[in-house]
């Protein structure tokens, strides 16, 4: 049995919360370029060569991407043959959300009490934590600040089976033109199909996760996410709304089996700052 002391999770969770919101990923920024390269308008070109120069600027400044540095979701991935020792695991993830954001000056945005007082909470905790146990002896971390324009354009739709493919195609357009440049496009849209309505949002979260344009090893799911990203991309709404060929740099899709009378799709809009960090402890 391995022993991981609960006061190296909070380091971790600290530094992590502070890299994601500094610099973005390499897929992402080739991505990013990739559009530059394919956008036809000129106007969208300039806007994605703002958003190359701004990342540029976040790393060399070591300043936050956006000045929402997001709820922060953790993803663990909890080898089943280690002990954590030296306090509580979820304690040690709070702690470290909150001396992330505050030595980062990282805006706080988690307020509580949603539907009344709504009163900050002054270190962005608490955070979204998921939790797999895993085969092995090792502590997965995953940080991914989510910023409240594109997770509000967030949908789930509880389809009827006979809907099939094209329900799913038609559910995920409506759902980004409804966005329109609210989510900060171009971004990455993750889609979760099957299993039940909670997974399904979960799925369409952590498709997210993925490195930016990576197919879904499944043929028929990497077609239809081929299929999504070019009728997303002929929807016109382009970089930041203001039109353009790049709406979208990737769809992902993860599917899961689901009953026989449910059809579960649920749809997760990503903005250009495609955050994430992570260790293994």
């Amino acid at each position: 049995m391995r022993e991981i002391q609960a006061s190296e999770i909070t380091k971790a969770v600290a530094r992590l919360c502070q890299e994601a919101n500094f610099v973005l990923g390499k897929d992402v920024l080739s991505a990013l370029e990739q559009a530059r390269q394919a956008e036809e308008s000129l106007q969208g070109k300039e806007v994605l060569g703002k958003l190359l120069e701004n990342a540029r600027i976040a790393v060399e400044e070591r300043v936050p991407l956006c000045q929402d540095c997001g709820t922060a979701v953790i993803f663990l991935e909890i080898g089943q043959d280690i002990h954590i020792a030296g306090g509580d695991l979820h304690d040690a993830i709070f702690e470290g959300v909150c001396r992330g954001y505050g030595e980062g000056c990282l805006r706080l945005s988690m307020v509580r009490q949603p539907f009344s007082g709504r009163v900050n909470t002054r270190d962005n905790t608490p955070p979204v934590v998921h939790t797999k146990i895993v085969p092995g002896d090792r502590l997965r971390i995953i940080v991914m600040p989510k910023g409240g324009g594109a997770e509000n354009m967030s949908r789930l739709a509880m389809l009827k089976p006979g809907e099939g493919r094209q329900g799913i195609v038609e559910f995920v357009l409506k759902t980004v033109a409804a966005g329109g440049g609210s989510p900060c496009p171009p971004g990455i849209i993750g889609v979760g199909i099957g299993a039940t309505a909670e997974m399904a949002m979960f799925l369409a979260k952590k498709a997210l996760l993925r490195t930016v344009g990576e197919p879904s090893p499944d043929p028929e799911t990497a077609a239809l996410e081929r299929d999504l990203l070019a009728r997303i991309n002929d929807l016109g709404i382009g970089p930041q709304g203001w039109g353009g060929r790049v709406t979208a740099l990737a769809v992902h899709v993860e599917v899961r089996p689901t009953h026989l009378a449910s059809l579960p799709v649920a749809v997760n809009l990503q903005c250009h700052s495609a955050r994430h960090a992570e260790a293994i402890l």
